[in-house]
């Protein structure tokens, strides 16, 4: 698995948050129901990327979240670093706790290519990237 279960809701929230910007605040309830995942965690999820600063939050009767970046300058990158993605992520696929280039692994060579071009994607993809369907850095 590449993302964890919440960097993988997280991505879907913001896409989606993204899609009604400039509306109005988003309840968590709306956007659960939409994506089709538990609310509570998807709570907690939203409150982390707005204590990020990636959402903003708004209480109240009529709050919600919405976007604090836009997305021509949020990086996917952005949305899934309070959750540990993609870097931490960059384990030995054969899982030798250390694995480096002056202590490698049988894969470790062919597999940093792969991890750095997975986290170049993260990095210089913008959530506008996905939204306009355009292409995206190799």
């Amino acid at each position: 698995m590449l993302l964890s279960q919440t960097g993988e809701y997280a991505l879907r929230a913001v896409l989606y948050l993204a899609a009604h910007a400039g509306e109005r605040p988003v309840q968590v309830a709306e956007i659960a129901r939409a994506l089709d995942v538990p609310q509570n965690y998807l709570s907690k999820t939203l409150h982390q990327l707005a204590r990020a600063g990636v959402l903003a939050s708004t209480r109240g009767k009529s709050g919600g979240f919405q976007l604090a970046v836009a997305p021509d300058r949020l990086a996917l990158a952005r949305i899934l670093s309070p959750f540990g993605d993609i870097e931490d992520r960059r384990r030995c696929l054969l899982g030798r706790a250390v694995c480096s280039d002056r202590s490698a692994c049988a894969a470790h060579g062919r597999w940093k290519e792969v991890a750095e071009q997975l986290s170049s994607f993260f990095r210089e993809t913008t959530v506008a990237d996905l939204q306009q369907g355009a292409a995206l850095p190799v």
